[in-house]
C-alpha cells in the first residue's frame, strides 16, 4: 500500500519528496494549520467544559480536499514539526484523514535530510496526546482572554491605536 507524508511546510514537502522519489511516498504539505477553533461557537466551549470545537478554515479548502484525495487508501504519516504546534497540526489532519492515533503514524526530525528522514520512518511513534493536548488548551485560553478580555479594554483604555487587545501575552 502506498503512503501519504503530510508535513507543514511546502518547501519541506519539496524537498523531502526528492529523498523519497524511489520510495511509494507521496508528500504533501498542509501548509500550516488546516483548523482553527470556531469563534462563533465560544460560548458553547466555555459552557461544554472548556471543550474546544474546530472549523476548517476556508482559505484551506483546496489543501483540505487535495490531502482527503491524496489519502484516500493510504497509509498516513503525520511529519509536522516536532513542537506543539507540529502535534496540533499534526492531529488535526489525522483527524481530517481520520487516522488510528493507537497506531505509530507519526515522525519527527529536526534537519531535512535523507539520513534523518530515513531514520525517523524506521522510527515512527504514536503522536504525543499531551502535547496536542497543550496545544489545544493553548489555542482555547488565547481565544478566551482574548475575546471576553479585549472589550473590557476598548471599554477602559482610551488610546488612538487601533485594535488593542488582550491575549495570554499581553494580559
Amino acid at each position: 500500500m502506498s503512503t501519504l507524508l503530510i508535513v507543514e511546510s511546502p518547501a519541506k514537502a519539496k524537498k523531502i519528496q526528492k529523498f523519497l522519489k524511489d520510495k511509494d511516498i507521496v508528500v504533501l504539505s498542509s501548509y500550516g494549520h488546516i483548523t482553527n477553533l470556531d469563534t462563533d461557537k465560544l460560548d458553547d466551549m466555555i459552557c461544554n467544559n472548556f471543550t474546544p470545537l474546530y472549523k476548517n478554515l476556508r482559505d484551506k479548502s483546496k489543501i483540505i480536499k487535495e490531502l482527503k484525495n491524496v489519502g484516500k487508501g493510504k497509509d498516513i504519516i503525520l511529519a509536522a514539526d516536532d513542537d506543539r504546534e507540529g502535534d496540533g497540526i499534526a492531529w488535526h489532519c489525522g483527524n481530517l484523514l481520520k487516522v488510528n492515533y493507537k497506531v505509530k503514524n507519526r515522525i519527527t526530525f529536526n534537519e531535512i535530510t535523507k539520513s534523518a528522514l530515513e531514520k525517523s520512518l524506521d522510527n515512527k511513534h504514536v503522536i504525543n496526546m499531551d502535547s496536542v493536548n497543550s496545544q489545544r488548551c493553548r489555542q482555547l485560553l488565547d481565544l478566551i482572554i482574548g475575546y471576553k478580555l479585549s472589550p473590557l479594554l476598548w471599554r477602559h483604555i482610551e488610546t488612538k491605536e487601533k485594535g488593542l487587545s488582550a491575549g495570554r501575552v499581553q494580559s
